[in-house]
C-alpha cells in the first residue's frame, strides 16, 4: 500500500528533506572551512613580519632555493635571535587541501610538524629548505649531498647572519637525510655555524644501507627511489600510491609542495618542477655499480655517490671545532659503525647517544620487549634535549657555560641500562674467541683436528623477515625481529653451551670464517643471537660482505672501520676460486646486549636475505664450506664481560 498521502508518510518525507538540507549544510560548512581556513602563519608579530614566509634565495649559481621562515611566535622588535636550517629532500613543506584544512582545524593534521613547533617556540627562527633539484627548489640532482649541496648550506647561512633578526648564530638539525644536511652545515666553513644535531643520519651512506657489505638493497632503493622521483615531480598521487577516485580525494587532503608566498597560479613552482625531470634515479643508478668506491663508472662517468665527508669535510668540520648531538639506534640499518667512525675520526666536541632505535628514535626496537614498549627516552624528551644543546651553544654571548663532554652514551638491551664511555669501545670488556666447530657447536677453545668442515647449500628462502633494520630508513618504522627457530633450520648454525654467567656484550663482533665455495662470488650474512632454554631464538645483530670485496687492505681507511677494512674497489676485488680455500672477514654491527646465564650464544650463517637484498650469484644455489680445524679455524671474536 502506497502510504505516502498519509500523515505518517508526509512526517517521514519531511524528515528526510530535513536530514538531507542539514547534510548539504554541513558539507557546504566544510568546504566553506577548506576554502577559506588558515593556519598559524598568517598572523604579523611585534617584530613586523609575518610568522611564516615562504620565498626563495639566490645561490652564488643564480639558482634559487625555496626557504619557509618560521619565527618565533612572541619575536619582539629588533629582537636578535639565532636561527635553525633544517634541509631536506623530502619537500621543505606541503600545500593542503580542503579535507586537509579541516582535517588541520580539528587537530587531526598538524599546521607544522611538531619538532618544528617545539624548535619555534623556544625562541629559535626555523629555516626549512627545500635541497637543490627537489621541492620548490630549481636545479637538478645526480646524486645525494654533493659539493653543490655543501656550498647551498653556507650561502644560506650568509643570508640567515644578513637578516635584520640574526644574532649570528646558526645551527643545524634533523632526522635521516635531513641530519646529513646538518653534518654538510658543519662543513661549510661558515663561524656563525656553532652547533649541528645530525640524528639517525647516514654519515657513509652508500655502506649504511644502499650498498650495505657491497650487497645490492634493491627493496628499499626501489622503495626510497619511486618516492623521491614522486616528490620531486610533486605528484602527489603517486607519491602515496594513489590513483582514479582516490587520487581525487588524496589531492582534496594535500595539493603538494608548497609554491611560495606570491605564487598564487604556482607558475613558478611548475618551473621548478621542470628542473626536476633530468634528475637520477638512484635505484637504476646503483644497481650497476659493483665497486662503489672506484672513482669512475664503467661508462665513464665520475662517481657523484662518493659522499664528500672524509676526509676534506673533516677537516673543514675540525677547523671550527663545531659541536655535534649524534643519535644512533642498535638497528637502524648500518648506520651504528659508520656513525662510531666518525667519533674515532673527528675531534670536534661529540655528544653520541646510542640507544634501542630504529630510525628516527620513534620505537623501543629491544628484541626481548613487547613491540608496543614506549620508546626510551620518548620523542619529546628527544626533542627537548636537543633545544637544550643548542641553548648552549647559540643563546647569549660568551662562551657556553657548561660545554658538552665528548662521550658515548648508550643503551644495552635486555633489561640493562644507559651507560656512558669516553672512550670506544668501552674499556671495561675483552674481546673472546668463540670457534665455530665442525659438529656445530660454538667454544671457547680452537679446533684441535687436522680436518673438520660444514658443507651447506645456500638456502634462497632464507631471510631475515619484515619490519628489519633494513626497512625502518623508509620512513622510521618498527624493527621486529621475531622467534628465528625455524629461519635457523634454512641456515648453518654453531651452539654454545649454557653459560654459566649472566655476560654484556657491547661492540662490534668480528668474524673470520675459512671458506670455499662452489660459485665465483657470494653474499656471507653472519648473525649473532641468543638461544633461551625454551629454544627460542632471538637476534641480537649481525654482519655482512660480499665475497668478491674481502681482500683486506693494510692502507689507511677515510675513517676506522670496526673490523677489517675492504676498499670496495674494482683493482682489489677478488673472484672466489670455486672449490679454493679462501678467508673472509669482516665486523658484525655494534651492538649492547645482556645474555643470560643458562641461554646459548648462537652463530648462523647464510648466503642471501630474501626480504633485503639482491642475490649473488643471480643464478643457481651455491655450496659454501666453513672449515673448522687446527690450520684452519673459523672463529668469531665478541666484545664482552662478564656480570655479577
Amino acid at each position: 500500500m502506497n502510504d505516502s498521502g498519509s500523515p505518517f508518510g508526509r512526517w517521514v518525507r519531511r524528515i528526510g528533506i530535513a536530514l538531507g538540507a542539514l547534510g548539504l549544510a554541513l558539507v557546504l560548512t566544510v568546504i566553506g572551512i577548506g576554502l577559506f581556513a588558515q593556519g598559524p602563519g598568517g598572523e604579523r608579530l611585534a617584530a613586523g613580519m609575518r610568522r611564516n614566509e615562504a620565498r626563495y634565495v639566490t645561490m652564488r649559481d643564480g639558482v634559487r632555493l625555496a626557504v619557509d621562515v618560521w619565527y618565533p611566535p612572541d619575536l619582539a622588535a629588533a629582537a636578535k635571535v639565532p636561527a635553525l636550517i633544517r634541509s631536506t629532500r623530502y619537500v621543505r613543506a606541503q600545500e593542503y587541501g580542503p579535507i586537509g584544512k579541516v582535517l588541520a582545524v580539528f587537530g587531526k593534521l598538524a599546521w607544522v610538524g611538531g619538532a618544528i613547533d617545539l624548535v619555534n617556540g623556544a625562541g629559535y627562527v626555523v629555516v626549512l629548505v627545500d635541497a637543490r633539484g627537489s621541492g620548490a627548489s630549481f636545479g637538478s640532482r645526480d646524486a645525494e649531498w654533493t659539493p653543490e649541496e655543501v656550498a647551498d648550506m653556507g650561502d644560506i647561512v650568509d643570508w640567515i647572519v644578513a637578516q635584520p633578526w640574526s644574532n649570528g648564530r646558526v645551527g643545524g638539525f634533523g632526522v635521516s637525510y635531513e641530519g646529513n644536511t646538518a653534518e654538510l652545515l658543519a662543513a661549510t666553513g661558515r663561524p656563525a655555524v656553532r652547533a649541528v644535531a645530525p640524528l639517525f643520519d647516514d654519515y657513509d651512506p652508500i655502506f649504511t644501507q644502499a650498498m650495505a657489505g657491497g650487497a645490492f638493497a634493491k627493496p628499499f632503493l626501489d622503495a626510497w627511489g619511486a618516492g623521491n622521483n614522486a616528490t620531486d615531480a610533486n605528484d602527489i598521487c603517486r607519491a602515496s600510491g594513489a590513483s582514479g577516485v582516490k587520487c581525487a580525494f588524496v589531492r582534496l587532503v594535500v595539493r603538494g609542495t608548497k609554491p611560495v608566498d606570491g605564487d598564487s597560479g604556482r607558475a613558478l613552482l611548475a618551473a621548478a618542477v621542470q628542473d626536476h625531470v633530468t634528475n637520477y634515479d638512484v635505484s637504476s643508478t646503483v644497481a650497476g655499480i659493483i665497486f662503489p668506491r672506484d672513482t669512475i663508472f664503467p661508462n665513464g662517468k665520475p662517481n657523484r655517490f662518493i659522499p664528500p665527508y672524509l676526509p676534506a669535510l673533516r677537516a673543514k668540520v675540525e677547523a671550527n671545532n663545531v659541536p655535534m648531538l649524534i643519535l644512533l639506534g642498535w638497528y637502524d640499518a648500518g648506520t651504528v659503525n659508520t656513525g662510531l667512525g666518525r667519533f674515532l675520526l673527528q675531534k670536534n666536541p661529540m655528544q653520541v647517544e646510542i640507544g634501542p632505535w630504529g630510525h628516527g628514535g620513534g620505537y623501543h626496537v629491544d628484541p626481548f620487549l613487547p613491540p608496543e614498549t614506549p620508546t626510551v627516552p620518548s620523542m619529546e624528551e628527544q626533542a627537548a634535549q636537543m633545544i637544550a644543546f643548542f641553548d648552549t651553544y647559540l643563546k647569549g654571548d660568551g662562551p657556553p657555560a657548561k660545554p658538552i663532554q665528548r662521550e658515548i652514551r648508550y643503551f644495552t638491551m635486555n633489561g640493562g641500562d644507559w651507560k656512558t664511555t669516553p672512550v670506544w669501545p668501552p674499556a671495561d670488556l675483552t674481546p673472546v674467541k668463540w670457534y665455530l666447530g665442525a659438529d656445530h657447536g660454538l667454544a671457547r677453545e680452537a679446533p684441535a683436528a687436522d680436518s673438520g668442515s660444514n658443507a651447506y647449500q645456500v638456502d634462497l628462502t632464507a631471510t631475515t623477515g619484515h619490519p628489519s633494520r633494513w626497512d625502518t630508513q623508509l620512513g622510521g618504522g618498527d624493527v621486529i625481529y621475531p622467534d628465528r627457530a625455524a629461519q635457523d633450520k634454512k641456515l648453518l648454525t654453531y651452539t654454545s653451551e649454557p653459560l654459566a654467567h649472566e655476560m654484556e656484550i657491547t661492540g662490534a663482533p668480528m668474524v673470520s670464517l675459512e671458506v670455499s665455495s662452489t660459485a665465483t662470488d657470494g653474499l656471507f650474512f653472519v648473525y649473532l643471537e641468543d638461544v633461551a632454554p625454551d629454544g627460542r631464538v632471538t637476534y641480537l645483530t649481525e654482519g655482512l660482505l660480499r665475497a668478491l670485496h674481502r681482500k683486506v687492505s693494510s692502507e689507511t681507511p677515510p675513517y676506522p672501520d670496526l673490523g677489517p677494512y675492504h676498499t670496495f674497489r674494482s683493482t682489489d676485488g677478488m673472484p672466489l676460486v670455486p672449490g679454493e680455500r679462501t678467508n673472509v672477514s669482516f665486523a658484525l654491527y655494534a651492538v649492547s646486549v645482556r645474555v643470560k646465564a643458562g641461554h646459548r650464544i648462537r652463530v648462523a650463517i647464510a648466503g642471501h636475505d630474501d626480504a633485503a637484498f639482491t642475490r649473488v650469484p643471480v643464478d643457481g644455489a651455491p655450496v659454501i664450506t666453513i672449515f673448522s680445524e687446527k690450520s684452519a679455524a673459523s672463529l668469531i671474536e665478541i666484545p664482552m664481560k662478564e656480570l655479577p
